[in-house]
């Protein structure tokens, strides 16, 4: 088991705290260097798999982990899990180089903010971590309609006689919110069509995700698709309480 504990320093200007979890040392070490070049970016520290990650997050707190998937002792999918219950305030964002159906949404559904694939280009990797660093989910291009076609073909037709309680409860607010975020509409876009305030679109996911369990909005649109809601618009809606 390989953790290398980079030297941390102190900045005034806070930034960004990377733990890299990668089996491959030369994939490893070479995003660290590259990295290390972004002076909001610091790399505190390397590990090898999922069971080392997990005790440098321990001792370092970092604030983000870029994580590989397929590692030995722990692979990506059980870390992510752990350190989301472990360790909740650190956000994980899977870089692998399989776009596997069964990967992506294992690891979503774990808790990761993101999963992105190792042949994207460099500049676009280091703005996808500032942004998750800032709350958003980051999906590589086309990962988000796999998650969407995986969870619908897992799903059952129709909508009143497979509906969980949960989407029973959920008011036409909500059902239209879940509707827009599984079409990838970002919080303001949603307050322009529905003509609501931004905050109010906020406070809407911040309950939806309260009262469904889930952990962040990639995991909302699986959950809308899933359930068929607005999949159609021109099938019969679902049942749901008065607003």
């Amino acid at each position: 088991m390989n953790i290398d504990y980079s030297e941390v320093t102190t900045d005034r200007t806070a930034p960004i705290r990377l733990v890299l979890v990668d089996d491959q040392t030369l994939i490893s070490q070479g995003l660290k260097i590259m990295l290390e070049l972004e002076p909001d970016l610091q790399v505190i520290g390397v590990a090898d798999n999922g069971e080392a990650a997990i005790q440098l997050i321990a001792d370092l707190q970092p604030n983000l982990v870029l994580m590989d998937v397929r590692m030995p002792v722990m692979d990506g999918r059980a870390a992510t899990r752990e350190i989301y219950q472990q360790f909740p305030e650190v956000k994980v964002l899977v870089l692998s180089t399989f776009d596997d159906d069964q990967y992506i949404s294992d690891s979503i559904r774990a808790g990761a903010k993101g999963y992105l694939l190792k042949d994207m280009p460099f500049d676009e990797l280091v703005q996808a971590i500032r942004l998750t660093h800032r709350g958003y989910t980051q999906l590589a291009p086309g990962l988000l309609d796999k998650l969407m076609n995986t969870s619908i073909s897992n799903s059952a037709p129709g909508c009143s006689e497979s509906a969980s309680p949960e989407v029973l409860s959920l008011t036409p607010r909500e059902q239209d919110i879940l509707r827009l975020i599984s079409s990838g509409a970002t919080n303001r876009e949603i307050a322009q069509q529905l003509y609501i305030a931004e905050g109010t679109v906020k406070t809407h996911v911040t309950h939806l995700l309260s009262r469904l369990d889930l952990r962040n909005r990639a995991q909302l649109a699986i959950f809308a698709n899933s359930q068929q809601i607005g999949q159609n618009s021109q099938s019969q809606p679902c049942q749901f309480t008065p607003d």
